[in-house]
Parts: C-alpha cells; sequence; structure tokens
C-alpha cells in the first residue's frame, strides 16, 4: 500500500484501517438483512434498522464538525474503534423476542454501514487526519488512495458473504453462523484500535478552533447541496435494502449476492484512479 510522495508515514496507517473497515462493511451490508430475517424481524423493520444507521452516523459527523476540534483526533478515532467493536458484539448478541428496539438504539448509536460507501463516524476523522498528512498535489492523490482503497475491499469484502453459506453446509446453524460474521466485525475494531494507538498524537491540534471558510464559502455550501443530492438518490437502494430486494425478487444465493456486489464494487473502484487527473 504505497503512499503518494510527500505523504506522512502515518497515513499508512489510516490506509489499512480504511481497508479493514471497508472489507468488513462489504459482507456486513450484504448480511445485515438476512441476519435479522433470520431474528424474525419483518422487511419494515429491517428497513427502518437500516435508515437508524444512517440517520446516526449524520448526527455524528454533525457532531464530530462541530465539537470534534476539543478533542485530539488520535482519542477520538481510538474510541470510534471500541464503538465498532461494541456494534458488532452487540449485535451478534441481541435477538429473541422484543430484540427490535435493542437493535435499532444499537444500529443508530453504532458504526453499522448499510451503504457501498462510508457512513460512519470514521469518515471525517480519518479524512481530517489525512488532510494534515501531506500537502499540495499529494493530498488530492492520497484522498483518492484512500477512496480506491475504501471501494476495492468493500468489493472484496462482498465475496466474504459465502462464508456463512459454507459453515451452513458443514452443519452449523445458520444464524450462529450469521452471527460469526458480526463477531468478526467487531474483533476488526480491536484491530483497528491498535492500529490507530500507533499513531502520533497531535495534542497541539486539540484546542485548536475551526478556521473560517472565507472566501471558499459559497464553493462549500455548493459542493453540500451537491453531495446531499446524491447521498439522498443513493440512499433510496442502499446496499441492505439492495440486498433485500434481491433475496426477495430473484431469491438469490448468499455467494450470488456476493458475486453481484463484488463486481458493482469493482467497476466502482476502478473510476477512482482517475479522481486526480480530474
Amino acid at each position: 500500500m504505497l503512499l503518494p510522495p510527500g505523504a506522512a508515514p502515518e497515513a499508512r496507517l489510516l490506509l489499512i484501517g480504511r481497508a479493514l473497515r471497508a472489507f468488513t462493511d462489504g459482507f456486513i451490508a450484504i448480511l445485515l438483512p438476512v441476519y435479522l430475517l433470520a431474528l424474525g424481524l419483518g422487511k419494515w423493520e429491517v428497513g427502518l434498522i437500516s435508515t437508524a444507521t444512517l440517520f446516526g452516523s449524520a448526527l455524528a459527523t454533525l457532531a464530530v464538525g462541530q465539537w470534534g476540534y476539543r478533542f485530539p483526533q488520535r482519542r477520538l478515532l481510538l474510541a470510534a474503534a471500541w464503538l465498532m467493536v461494541a456494534t458488532g458484539l452487540l449485535l451478534a448478541g441481541l435477538g429473541g423476542i422484543g430484540a427490535f428496539w435493542p437493535l435499532l438504539i444499537v444500529a443508530f448509536v453504532g458504526t453499522m454501514n448499510p451503504s457501498s460507501g462510508d457512513v460512519s463516524v470514521f469518515l471525517p476523522l480519518e479524512q481530517a487526519r489525512l488532510a494534515e498528512s501531506a500537502q499540495g498535489e499529494a493530498r488530492t492523490f492520497l484522498f483518492a488512495r484512500y477512496t480506491f482503497v475504501g471501494a476495492l475491499c468493500a468489493a472484496t469484502g462482498s465475496l466474504a458473504t459465502v462464508i456463512p453459506q459454507v459453515l451452513t453446509d458443514a452443519g452449523m446453524a445458520q444464524l450462529d453462523a450469521l452471527r460469526l460474521m458480526f463477531v468478526a466485525y467487531g474483533l476488526t475494531g480491536v484491530v483497528i484500535f491498535v492500529l490507530y494507538r500507533a499513531l502520533p498524537d497531535h495534542r497541539v491540534h486539540a484546542q485548536a478552533a475551526p478556521v473560517p471558510l472565507g472566501p471558499s464559502r459559497g464553493i462549500v455550501i455548493k459542493l453540500a447541496a451537491l453531495f446531499s443530492v446524491d447521498a439522498f438518490a443513493g440512499g433510496l437502494i442502499v446496499n441492505t435494502l439492495l440486498a433485500l430486494w434481491l433475496f426477495e425478487r430473484f431469491d438469490l444465493s448468499l455467494a450470488a449476492a456476493g458475486q453481484f456486489f463484488f463486481w458493482a464494487g469493482l467497476l466502482s473502484a476502478g473510476s477512482q484512479l482517475a479522481a486526480p487527473w480530474v
């Protein structure tokens, strides 16, 4: 995982962390509806839980933007890693009658990602740190690499959806096989915590007030409006709900669904390579 010339070595840790998260997001987004249905929830409840993850992530992003500068970035990244651990283990442990509301709360507060892109609280934290890791053209290449790595690893992670099917064919109960995947998601958070502990602690930035946008304010507002429209359209067909539709409409197996999302994600990842030259 090579860095562009001029990028700080710590950026490599952020790229590795992004790769690990994207890989787990790739299979969790597809397995989430299967798991929730196996717990006895209905389709509307699956949709509400998926929506709660997006609302929670949006509010967390706003909170980080408003108050995150008051805390060291490294500390916030470590806290996000522990939140990922709790999200995976709690989702794996919840079930039975009356599980909907606890699952909804975990989805809202946690780091679960039902979409193909990164929408968790990690995104603004990692991007803020990346912005400090390079200057000028190197920063553009670094962000392009960050996005490409995420898209590629998410596509690869979607192939891991075949694992529960393999375990089920070997004699394990389907629900237990699905729970193992959520445990794996949580344990990945432990790995990311260890990874981000190696980041330098830039405490000097903890008390720095946010810099006003100035002349760029209009451009930022227009870009935010454009991204909002794009995100609204993308929110109508997040991977979790698209996977649910594919399972219900075409009776796809987990292996077939994984292949579908792999090729879709691979094409998306390829488009990121052109970003530095656009």
